[in-house]
């Protein structure tokens, strides 16, 4: 006889073998036995969250930073799971493999529809699921004990491969069902199905010949989805045996090292810097690889690369100018593409590649002392080490830390296209426990005033752990990039000015040694001085610096963004 195991042990047992070791969430009544099951496995930590909605968060950050894995979420039936909806859908947005676990009624409750707590009180007990389907892959509510090991392995399978969130939905009575635990001995795959070989030998013949009609003249840009679909081995090698210039977009800042001397920075359509615009665009072939064609990733659409000189390369389809090659995915296509491009390299090596580096102001508009964003970000990068995970909120940090290279193996994380102000707080909790797990370097936040009261709450669980990032928060007054997009001088864009620096000693537990640490800096030489301070950048304990910051200073990128979108999305009353 086959040995058995719980349903809800066979669960933990598969998220251990993808090396899950922290599950965020909130305990409800319909998931606490098994929160008990979490609580005693030897591999797995609870983290316990404030609200739902900052767990939902964490789970996007611990799956972004920790790539050979997934994050995972559970919640309660209901009020719970609705309230981290938003942040699954972010990460089916931004394509991160995320497993929502939600604890539901019995299934002679479900059966019987009883008006419980927790229901809309019309017995539609599935209203919640119908809400989840638009924002996961597939999902799966655990009724037969026969089939909830297949079932737990499809939706996690689907999961890894497509790289987007799930659903498991679990009964309070099914969690300690016993079932075989024979299915453990297969380790679950993430891999695509092979390409088709014929096809795919077309495709390489073809992309060769493009090149070719280039006379090498090539580049490659690299986006989002080579870090979500985990190609970024396969692109250094690529790159650096071609020698083909290589830029980046916004979403895939940190997919190439932005130190190697064939890299030559982000291109954001028309808001790029000129030389970066100047040498995608006249280009005679543009590689893309994993592209992501958003408004903010391509300065609003402002791309000018026409089909007729573009190759795309994506996880489960091939694009050829205007011929679409379905089921040939970039993942098996690239290490076959490497030995067939590399013959290009001579000709690749006279293409010459502006250098990216970080360029303080010869002349900063808001005067000699105070902190600005043409100032911050060059200094910043001074600071920045390898291996750091660098965690930038949406609006002034998303769009300034584009603007300076990152150092080798370092980390961006950052949520373009959702947009989710007060992401990243939670995030950066999942990011910093991830990076933990991987010894990677320092977790450092950079986020405004204005979002960081949504989910400042995180805080506390990030001291609970132990965990010592360091929290840049920029004090510039209320909501900068809405400033920027409509309403100026409006009261709305205003917010209360907390006392920042006292926050970590109220949100501390009273046992943390050794204590918080926080600093306000007003001018250019405090915060130098500060940085240069060896015992700060060591990060010894968890550290918040408030940064005074001009209400209307911004990056420049930000600022040309906000014109580009201001001129599409314009108010205009048409009734007039």
């Amino acid at each position: 006889m086959s040995e058995q195991i719980t349903i809800g042990a066979y669960l933990l047992e598969r998220l251990a073998q993808l090396k899950v070791t922290s599950m965020f969430g909130v305990p409800g009544d319909f998931n606490l036995g098994f929160l008990d099951l979490v609580e005693d496995h030897p591999a797995m930590e609870w983290i316990g969250n404030c609200n739902e909605l900052n767990a939902a968060y964490a789970a996007d950050g611990y799956a972004r930073v920790k790539p050979t894995s997934i994050g995972v979420i559970t919640t309660t039936f209901g009020v719970g799971e609705l309230s981290a909806i938003n942040g699954i859908a972010g990460a089916f947005s931004e394509m991160v493999p995320v497993l929502h676990i939600v604890g539901v009624p019995s299934t002679s409750q479900q059966k019987n529809k009883p008006m419980l707590h927790h229901t809309l009180g019309d017995g539609r007990y599935d209203a919640y699921a119908k809400a989840a389907e638009q924002f996961a892959i597939t999902q799966a509510t655990l009724l037969d004990k026969r089939t909830a090991a297949q079932e737990i392995d499809r939706v996690i399978t689907a999961c890894i491969t497509s790289a987007r969130p799930v659903y498991l939905f679990i009964p309070t009575d099914v969690v300690f069902m016993k079932i075989p635990t024979g299915n453990l001995h297969t380790p679950l795959t993430s891999a695509f199905p092979p390409n088709d070989e014929e096809t795919e030998q077309f495709v390489l013949d073809e992309i060769v010949r493009k090149v070719e009609a280039a006379d090498g003249d090539a580049i490659f840009l690299v986006d989002a989805c080579a870090v979500r679909h985990h190609v970024k081995d396969e692109v250094k090698e690529l790159v650096e045996k071609t020698g083909f210039p290589v830029y980046a977009a916004p979403m895939g800042k940190s997919a190439v090292w932005e130190g190697y001397e064939r890299y030559g920075g982000i291109y954001v359509g028309s808001i790029s810097r000129p030389e970066i615009k100047e040498k995608v665009e006249s280009a005679k072939l543009i590689i893309s690889i994993g592209g992501l064609k958003s408004d903010f990733n391509t300065g609003n659409f402002t791309y000018r690369i026409p089909k007729q000189r573009t190759i795309e390369l994506h996880s489960d389809h091939t694009l050829v100018q205007y011929a679409k090659y379905d089921a040939i995915g970039m993942k098996q296509l690239i290490p076959k593409l490497i030995p067939r491009l590399a013959g290009f390299a001579a000709a690749a090596s006279k293409l010459s590649v502006p250098r990216f580096g970080a360029r303080f102001p010869t002349e900063d508009p808001l005067g000699e002392e105070t902190i600005s964003h043409a100032w911050m970000w060059p200094r910043m990068s001074q600071f920045f080490r390898e291996k750091d995970v660098i965690v930038s909120e949406t609006g002034t940090s998303s769009f300034g830390v584009l603007d300076v290279p990152l150092p080798k193996d370092a980390i961006n994380v950052s949520q373009i296209l959702w947009g989710s102000i007060g992401w990243t707080v939670g995030s950066t909790l999942g990011a910093a426990l991830a990076a933990r797990d991987q010894n990677l370097g320092r977790t450092l936040l950079f986020i405004g005033d204005g979002s960081i009261q949504l989910t400042i709450q995180e805080v506390s669980t990030m001291m609970r752990l132990r965990l010592k990032p360091i929290i840049f928060l920029l004090n510039n007054s209320g909501y900068t990039i809405e400033r920027y997009l409509h309403g100026t001088h409006r009261k709305y864009n205003d917010i209360v000015n907390w006392k920042w620096t006292q926050l970590l000693d109220v949100l501390a537990p009273a046992d943390l040694e050794p204590r918080p640490k926080s600093y306000t800096v007003h001018t250019k030489k405090e915060f130098d001085e500060l940085l240069n301070t060896p015992s700060f950048a060591s990060c010894e304990t968890i550290q918040l610096v408030e940064i005074m910051m001009d209400r209307f200073d911004a990056p420049q990128a930000l600022q040309r963004q906000a014109e580009l979108s201001g001129k599409t999305n314009a108010y205009v009353a048409e009734y007039l």
